[in-house]
Protein backbone atom coordinates (compact mmCIF):
# COMPACT_ATOMS: atom_id res chain seq x y z
CA UNK A 1 0.00 0.00 0.00
CA UNK A 2 0.97 3.67 -0.18
CA UNK A 3 1.76 5.70 2.92
CA UNK A 4 3.67 8.73 4.17
CA UNK A 5 6.82 7.98 6.15
CA UNK A 6 8.89 10.22 8.40
CA UNK A 7 12.37 9.29 7.21
CA UNK A 8 14.20 11.31 9.87
CA UNK A 9 13.54 14.16 12.27
CA UNK A 10 13.40 17.50 10.48
CA UNK A 11 11.21 19.76 8.39
CA UNK A 12 8.28 18.79 6.15
CA UNK A 13 10.74 17.56 3.53
CA UNK A 14 11.39 14.42 5.63
CA UNK A 15 7.85 13.24 4.82
CA UNK A 16 8.11 10.79 1.94
CA UNK A 17 5.20 9.19 0.09
CA UNK A 18 5.68 5.69 -1.25
CA UNK A 19 5.10 1.98 -0.92
CA UNK A 20 5.20 0.27 2.47
CA UNK A 21 4.27 -3.29 3.45
CA UNK A 22 0.55 -4.02 3.63
CA UNK A 23 -0.63 -4.18 7.25
CA UNK A 24 -2.55 -7.17 8.61
CA UNK A 25 -4.80 -7.07 11.68
CA UNK A 26 -3.66 -9.12 14.64
CA UNK A 27 -5.84 -10.58 17.41
CA UNK A 28 -8.40 -8.04 18.56
CA UNK A 29 -7.57 -5.64 15.76
CA UNK A 30 -9.23 -4.32 12.61
CA UNK A 31 -7.90 -3.14 9.26
CA UNK A 32 -9.39 0.16 8.10
CA UNK A 33 -9.58 1.35 4.50
CA UNK A 34 -8.66 4.96 5.23
CA UNK A 35 -10.71 7.69 3.59
CA UNK A 36 -9.53 10.59 5.76
CA UNK A 37 -6.59 11.00 8.13
CA UNK A 38 -6.50 13.56 10.91
CA UNK A 39 -3.64 16.07 10.94
CA UNK A 40 -2.56 17.65 14.23
CA UNK A 41 -0.05 20.28 15.24
CA UNK A 42 1.36 17.47 17.39
CA UNK A 43 2.23 15.57 14.20
CA UNK A 44 4.42 18.45 13.07
CA UNK A 45 6.12 18.63 16.46
CA UNK A 46 6.92 14.92 16.53
CA UNK A 47 8.19 15.04 12.94
CA UNK A 48 10.60 17.82 13.92
CA UNK A 49 11.97 15.75 16.79
CA UNK A 50 10.28 17.68 19.60
CA UNK A 51 8.43 15.97 22.41
CA UNK A 52 10.53 12.80 22.42
CA UNK A 53 10.51 12.77 26.21
CA UNK A 54 6.74 12.28 26.09
CA UNK A 55 6.20 10.41 22.81
CA UNK A 56 8.60 7.53 22.12
CA UNK A 57 8.51 7.63 18.34
CA UNK A 58 11.58 7.15 16.16
CA UNK A 59 12.05 7.33 12.36
CA UNK A 60 11.21 5.70 10.14
CA UNK A 61 7.54 5.73 11.05
CA UNK A 62 4.16 6.50 9.50
CA UNK A 63 2.74 9.57 11.30
CA UNK A 64 -0.88 10.24 12.17
CA UNK A 65 -2.94 9.31 15.21
CA UNK A 66 -6.46 9.04 13.86
CA UNK A 67 -8.37 7.89 10.78
CA UNK A 68 -11.87 7.55 9.39
CA UNK A 69 -12.96 5.04 6.81
CA UNK A 70 -14.42 1.56 6.33
CA UNK A 71 -13.46 -1.64 8.10
CA UNK A 72 -11.81 -3.96 5.55
CA UNK A 73 -10.89 -6.96 7.68
CA UNK A 74 -10.73 -8.14 11.28
CA UNK A 75 -8.19 -10.15 13.22
CA UNK A 76 -8.74 -13.17 15.41
CA UNK A 77 -11.36 -12.58 18.08
CA UNK A 78 -12.87 -9.50 16.42
CA UNK A 79 -16.46 -9.56 15.21
CA UNK A 80 -16.57 -10.25 11.43
CA UNK A 81 -19.79 -8.22 11.26
CA UNK A 82 -17.65 -5.08 11.60
CA UNK A 83 -16.43 -5.49 8.02
CA UNK A 84 -18.01 -2.83 5.80
CA UNK A 85 -18.92 -0.48 8.66
CA UNK A 86 -17.93 3.20 8.60
CA UNK A 87 -15.86 4.05 11.64
CA UNK A 88 -13.26 6.33 13.18
CA UNK A 89 -10.37 5.14 15.28
CA UNK A 90 -7.41 6.44 17.20
CA UNK A 91 -4.21 4.74 16.11
CA UNK A 92 -1.97 6.04 18.89
CA UNK A 93 0.72 8.42 17.65
CA UNK A 94 1.50 6.71 14.35
CA UNK A 95 0.02 4.77 11.45
CA UNK A 96 -2.64 7.19 10.22
CA UNK A 97 -1.10 8.73 7.09
CA UNK A 98 -1.71 5.64 4.97
CA UNK A 99 -4.16 3.98 2.61
CA UNK A 100 -4.85 1.37 5.29
CA UNK A 101 -4.44 1.50 9.06
CA UNK A 102 -4.57 -0.90 11.98
CA UNK A 103 -6.66 -0.13 15.07
CA UNK A 104 -7.68 -2.01 18.18
CA UNK A 105 -11.31 -3.09 18.20
CA UNK A 106 -11.76 -1.18 21.45
CA UNK A 107 -10.66 2.04 19.72
CA UNK A 108 -13.23 1.72 16.93
CA UNK A 109 -16.23 4.08 17.04
CA UNK A 110 -19.05 3.93 14.44
CA UNK A 111 -19.68 7.03 12.35
CA UNK A 112 -23.28 7.96 13.23
CA UNK A 113 -26.00 8.75 10.73
CA UNK A 114 -25.76 12.39 9.73
CA UNK A 115 -21.97 12.56 9.89
CA UNK A 116 -19.74 11.96 6.90
CA UNK A 117 -16.28 10.49 7.36
CA UNK A 118 -14.56 13.86 6.92
CA UNK A 119 -16.47 15.59 9.72
CA UNK A 120 -16.06 12.50 11.86
CA UNK A 121 -12.29 12.59 11.34
CA UNK A 122 -12.27 16.31 12.13
CA UNK A 123 -13.82 15.59 15.54
CA UNK A 124 -11.59 12.65 16.37
CA UNK A 125 -9.10 14.69 18.40
CA UNK A 126 -10.29 18.29 18.53
CA UNK A 127 -13.90 17.44 19.32
CA UNK A 128 -13.11 15.20 22.27
CA UNK A 129 -10.43 17.58 23.59
CA UNK A 130 -12.83 20.52 23.52
CA UNK A 131 -15.58 18.41 25.08
CA UNK A 132 -13.30 17.28 27.91
CA UNK A 133 -11.91 20.76 28.63
CA UNK A 134 -15.22 22.60 28.48
CA UNK A 135 -16.63 20.03 30.88
CA UNK A 136 -13.61 20.04 33.22
CA UNK A 137 -13.60 23.84 33.49
CA UNK A 138 -17.30 24.01 34.30
CA UNK A 139 -18.44 26.11 31.35
CA UNK A 140 -22.17 26.72 31.60
CA UNK A 141 -24.90 29.37 31.32
CA UNK A 142 -23.58 32.82 32.08
CA UNK A 143 -19.91 31.75 32.19
CA UNK A 144 -17.50 34.23 30.61
CA UNK A 145 -14.97 32.35 28.47
CA UNK A 146 -11.85 33.48 26.63
CA UNK A 147 -10.70 31.14 23.88
CA UNK A 148 -7.07 31.94 23.07
CA UNK A 149 -6.31 30.88 19.50
CA UNK A 150 -9.79 30.31 18.12
CA UNK A 151 -8.84 29.81 14.46
CA UNK A 152 -7.69 26.19 14.69
CA UNK A 153 -9.77 23.04 14.84
CA UNK A 154 -9.65 22.90 18.64
CA UNK A 155 -10.39 26.61 18.95
CA UNK A 156 -13.44 26.36 16.70
CA UNK A 157 -14.74 23.36 18.64
CA UNK A 158 -14.17 25.13 21.96
CA UNK A 159 -16.09 28.19 20.81
CA UNK A 160 -18.98 26.08 19.53
CA UNK A 161 -19.32 24.04 22.70
CA UNK A 162 -18.96 26.98 25.09
CA UNK A 163 -21.57 29.00 23.19
CA UNK A 164 -23.94 26.03 23.07
CA UNK A 165 -23.68 25.75 26.86
CA UNK A 166 -24.81 29.33 27.29
CA UNK A 167 -21.44 30.99 27.88
CA UNK A 168 -20.42 34.44 26.71
CA UNK A 169 -17.43 33.72 24.47
CA UNK A 170 -14.62 36.07 23.53
CA UNK A 171 -12.10 34.68 21.03
CA UNK A 172 -8.61 35.71 20.00
CA UNK A 173 -6.92 35.40 16.63
CA UNK A 174 -4.79 37.19 14.08
CA UNK A 175 -5.46 38.81 10.75
CA UNK A 176 -6.61 37.71 8.20
CA UNK A 177 -8.63 35.17 10.18
CA UNK A 178 -10.66 37.51 12.40
CA UNK A 179 -13.71 37.75 10.13
CA UNK A 180 -13.97 33.97 9.97
CA UNK A 181 -13.77 33.77 13.75
CA UNK A 182 -16.61 36.31 14.01
CA UNK A 183 -18.75 34.01 11.89
CA UNK A 184 -18.60 31.43 14.70
CA UNK A 185 -20.99 33.63 16.69
CA UNK A 186 -18.64 34.89 19.41
CA UNK A 187 -19.49 37.96 21.47
CA UNK A 188 -16.18 39.64 20.66
CA UNK A 189 -13.03 38.97 18.65
CA UNK A 190 -9.66 40.25 19.84
CA UNK A 191 -6.66 40.69 17.54
CA UNK A 192 -3.56 39.39 19.31
CA UNK A 193 -1.44 41.12 16.68
CA UNK A 194 -2.06 44.27 18.72
CA UNK A 195 0.57 44.45 21.49
CA UNK A 196 -2.12 45.79 23.84
CA UNK A 197 -4.67 43.12 22.96
CA UNK A 198 -5.32 42.17 26.59
CA UNK A 199 -6.15 45.71 27.71
CA UNK A 200 -9.81 46.38 28.36
CA UNK A 201 -11.11 42.82 28.17
CA UNK A 202 -12.04 40.40 30.91
CA UNK A 203 -11.89 39.25 33.55
CA UNK A 204 -13.05 35.78 32.54
CA UNK A 205 -14.36 32.86 34.53
CA UNK A 206 -12.59 30.44 32.18
CA UNK A 207 -9.62 30.81 29.85
CA UNK A 208 -8.96 28.03 27.32
CA UNK A 209 -5.40 28.54 26.11
CA UNK A 210 -4.80 26.83 22.76
CA UNK A 211 -1.55 28.71 22.06
CA UNK A 212 0.79 28.81 25.07
CA UNK A 213 3.87 30.97 25.46
CA UNK A 214 3.58 34.72 25.96
CA UNK A 215 -0.03 34.86 24.75
CA UNK A 216 -1.04 32.28 27.30
CA UNK A 217 0.83 34.09 30.07
CA UNK A 218 -1.01 37.32 29.24
CA UNK A 219 -4.32 35.46 29.15
CA UNK A 220 -3.69 33.97 32.61
CA UNK A 221 -3.73 37.49 34.04
CA UNK A 222 -7.29 37.88 32.71
CA UNK A 223 -8.73 35.06 34.82
CA UNK A 224 -11.06 36.28 37.54
CA UNK A 225 -10.26 35.23 41.12
CA UNK A 226 -11.74 31.78 41.63
CA UNK A 227 -11.71 31.10 37.89
CA UNK A 228 -10.25 28.32 35.77
CA UNK A 229 -7.27 28.37 33.42
CA UNK A 230 -6.40 25.57 30.99
CA UNK A 231 -2.88 25.60 29.52
CA UNK A 232 -3.09 22.83 26.91
CA UNK A 233 -1.82 24.46 23.70
CA UNK A 234 1.74 24.60 22.34
CA UNK A 235 1.71 26.24 18.87
CA UNK A 236 3.91 28.96 20.39
CA UNK A 237 6.48 26.27 21.14
CA UNK A 238 5.68 25.63 24.79
CA UNK A 239 2.80 25.30 27.21
CA UNK A 240 2.04 28.42 29.23
CA UNK A 241 4.16 28.37 32.38
CA UNK A 242 1.99 29.27 35.37
CA UNK A 243 3.28 29.55 38.91
CA UNK A 244 1.00 27.28 40.98
CA UNK A 245 1.50 29.52 43.99
CA UNK A 246 0.33 32.56 42.02
CA UNK A 247 -2.71 30.64 40.83
CA UNK A 248 -3.49 29.44 44.36
CA UNK A 249 -3.22 32.99 45.72
CA UNK A 250 -6.03 34.02 43.37
CA UNK A 251 -8.03 30.83 43.86
CA UNK A 252 -7.54 29.83 40.22
CA UNK A 253 -7.90 26.16 39.32
CA UNK A 254 -5.31 25.04 36.77
CA UNK A 255 -6.02 22.58 33.98
CA UNK A 256 -3.84 21.36 31.15
CA UNK A 257 -2.67 18.54 28.95
CA UNK A 258 -3.17 15.96 31.70
CA UNK A 259 -6.90 16.66 31.51
CA UNK A 260 -6.97 15.22 27.99
CA UNK A 261 -4.95 12.06 28.60
CA UNK A 262 -7.53 9.26 28.64
CA UNK A 263 -7.64 5.54 29.17
CA UNK A 264 -9.03 3.59 26.18
CA UNK A 265 -12.56 3.24 27.57
CA UNK A 266 -12.85 6.96 28.35
CA UNK A 267 -11.39 7.87 24.96
CA UNK A 268 -13.94 5.72 23.17
CA UNK A 269 -16.81 7.17 25.24
CA UNK A 270 -15.72 10.75 24.57
CA UNK A 271 -15.24 10.06 20.86
CA UNK A 272 -18.79 8.73 20.58
CA UNK A 273 -20.07 11.73 22.56
CA UNK A 274 -18.24 14.20 20.30
CA UNK A 275 -19.61 12.54 17.15
CA UNK A 276 -23.12 12.73 18.60
CA UNK A 277 -22.85 16.35 19.83
CA UNK A 278 -24.98 18.59 17.57
CA UNK A 279 -23.11 21.74 18.64
CA UNK A 280 -19.89 20.39 17.15
CA UNK A 281 -19.89 21.29 13.47
CA UNK A 282 -16.24 21.28 12.45
CA UNK A 283 -14.96 23.84 10.00
CA UNK A 284 -12.74 21.93 7.58
CA UNK A 285 -10.61 24.77 6.33
CA UNK A 286 -8.28 22.79 4.07
CA UNK A 287 -7.74 19.27 2.81
CA UNK A 288 -4.69 17.76 1.15
CA UNK A 289 -4.27 14.53 -0.76
CA UNK A 290 -2.28 11.95 1.18
CA UNK A 291 0.74 12.38 -1.05
CA UNK A 292 0.74 16.12 -0.21
CA UNK A 293 1.17 15.58 3.55
CA UNK A 294 4.33 17.70 3.50
CA UNK A 295 2.29 20.62 2.12
CA UNK A 296 -0.19 20.19 4.96
CA UNK A 297 2.62 20.37 7.50
CA UNK A 298 4.06 23.47 5.81
CA UNK A 299 0.68 25.20 5.89
CA UNK A 300 0.32 24.50 9.60
CA UNK A 301 3.86 25.74 10.29
CA UNK A 302 3.21 28.94 8.34
CA UNK A 303 0.03 29.60 10.36
CA UNK A 304 -2.01 29.97 7.18
CA UNK A 305 -4.66 27.36 8.02
CA UNK A 306 -8.11 27.91 9.47
CA UNK A 307 -10.19 25.31 11.23
CA UNK A 308 -9.36 21.68 10.64
CA UNK A 309 -6.69 20.29 8.33
CA UNK A 310 -7.24 16.79 6.93
CA UNK A 311 -5.58 14.37 4.52
CA UNK A 312 -7.83 12.61 2.02
CA UNK A 313 -7.02 9.23 0.51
Amino acid sequence: MRAVTVTGFGGPEVLEYGEVPDPAPGPGQVLIDVAVADVLFLDTMLRSGAGREYFPVRPPYVPGGGVAGTVLAVGFGADPALVGHRAVAHTGISGGYAEQAIAEVGDLVPVPHGRNVATAAALLHDGITALALVTATGVGPGTSVLVVGASGGLGVASVQLAAARGARVVATGRQPKLDRIRMLGVAEVVDTGDPDWAAGIGPFDVVLDNVGGELGAAAFELVTPGGRFSAHGTPSGAFTAVDPAAAAARGITLHGITDVQFDPATLRRLTAAALAEPALQPVIGQTFQLEKAADAHRAIAERCVFGKTLLTV
